[in-house]
C-alpha cells in the first residue's frame, strides 16, 4: 500500500555505519558488524534480524627514502579479507573468510584413475600445475570465545601451508585437506566451506617451432573448468543454514 513505516531507509543506515565508525572505531570487520547487528536488531522494534556483510582491504605508508609516508598509502595484501553476520531468532551467526587468493603449485599435483568414455578427452596426468583462486569462509562456533584477526591469519597460514605441503591428487582432495586442517587446529571454528575453481594451465606445443618444451613454458586455459564448492564441518556441530542463506556462493 506504499506504507513506509516500517522501512528503515538507506539513509539511516548509512549513517549509522559512519557513526558507529566514528564513535567506536574498527577493530576486526567480525567485530564491527556484530555491534552494527546488535544495534539494529536492539533499536528497531520490527526488525527481527538481519545479515551484515564487510569487505576489509588492506593499506601501508608509501616508503620515501626508508621512511613511512605520514598521508600517502598503497594498497596491498593478496587477498580480500571478508566477514559476514547473520541475526536470527535471537541467534548470532559469526563468518570470517577471504576472497581472489590465488595460489599455484608448479609441480606435486597429479589427476589420474578419474572414469572415462567416448565423450573424455582430458588426459591423465602425474605431474601437472595446480592453480587455483581460493574463496573461503568460516562459521565461528555458538559462543565460542574468538580473536577474530588471530583466527584469520590462523586460517591463512594454515590454508596456504597446507596447500603447499600436500601432495594433491585432485583439487578436491587438497580443499578437504586443508579443510580437515583447519577444523584440527582452530577449535573455535563449526564448519569452512570453499568456492575454489581449477585454473588449468597447459604445456605449449613448440613443435612447429623446432623447439622441445620439457615443461618450461604454459598457457592459462580459457576454457570451461570446473568449480569445487565443497564443505568440511566438525563432527558433532549443529548445521546452520541460516548463517549460509543468500549468500552467494555459498547458500
Amino acid at each position: 500500500r506504499g506504507d513506509n513505516a516500517h522501512v528503515l531507509a538507506t539513509d539511516t543506515q548509512k549513517n549509522t555505519i559512519y557513526a558507529f565508525a566514528k564513535e567506536y572505531g574498527i577493530t576486526s570487520p567480525e567485530e564491527f558488524l556484530l555491534a552494527l547487528g546488535r544495534h539494529f536488531v536492539g533499536t528497531v522494534p520490527w526488525a527481527a534480524g538481519g545479515r551484515w556483510e564487510a569487505e576489509h582491504f588492506g593499506w601501508e605508508r608509501i616508503q620515501v627514502q626508508g621512511q613511512g609516508h605520514d598521508h600517502s598509502f598503497v594498497r596491498t595484501g593478496q587477498e580480500v579479507r571478508t566477514a559476514a553476520v547473520t541475526i536470527e531468532d535471537g541467534a548470532e551467526h559469526v563468518l570470517g573468510g577471504l576472497k581472489d587468493l590465488v595460489v599455484l603449485k608448479s609441480t606435486g599435483s597429479e589427476f589420474h584413475g578419474f572414469p572415462r568414455d567416448k565423450y573424455t578427452t582430458l588426459p591423465e596426468t602425474t605431474d601437472r600445475i595446480l592453480a587455483t583462486s581460493v574463496t573461503v569462509r568460516w562459521r565461528f562456533a555458538p559462543g565460542a570465545a574468538a580473536d577474530y584477526d588471530a583466527s584469520y591469519a590462523a586460517v591463512k597460514a594454515l590454508l596456504l601451508g597446507t596447500f603447499a605441503q600436500t601432495h594433491s591428487l585432485s583439487l578436491q582432495q587438497s580443499i578437504f585437506a586443508i579443510g580437515r586442517r583447519i577444523l584440527q587446529e582452530r577449535p573455535e571454528l563449526a564448519e569452512i566451506r570453499f568456492v575454489m575453481p581449477n585454473k588449468h594451465h597447459y604445456p605449449v606445443d613448440l613443435g612447429p617451432c623446432g623447439l622441445e618444451n620439457n615443461n618450461e613454458v604454459f598457457t592459462a586455459g580459457d576454457r570451461p573448468y570446473g568449480l569445487m564448492t565443497p564443505a568440511v564441518t566438525r563432527a558433532g556441530q549443529a548445521e546452520a543454514p541460516a548463517a549460509w542463506q543468500w549468500l552467494a556462493g555459498f547458500c
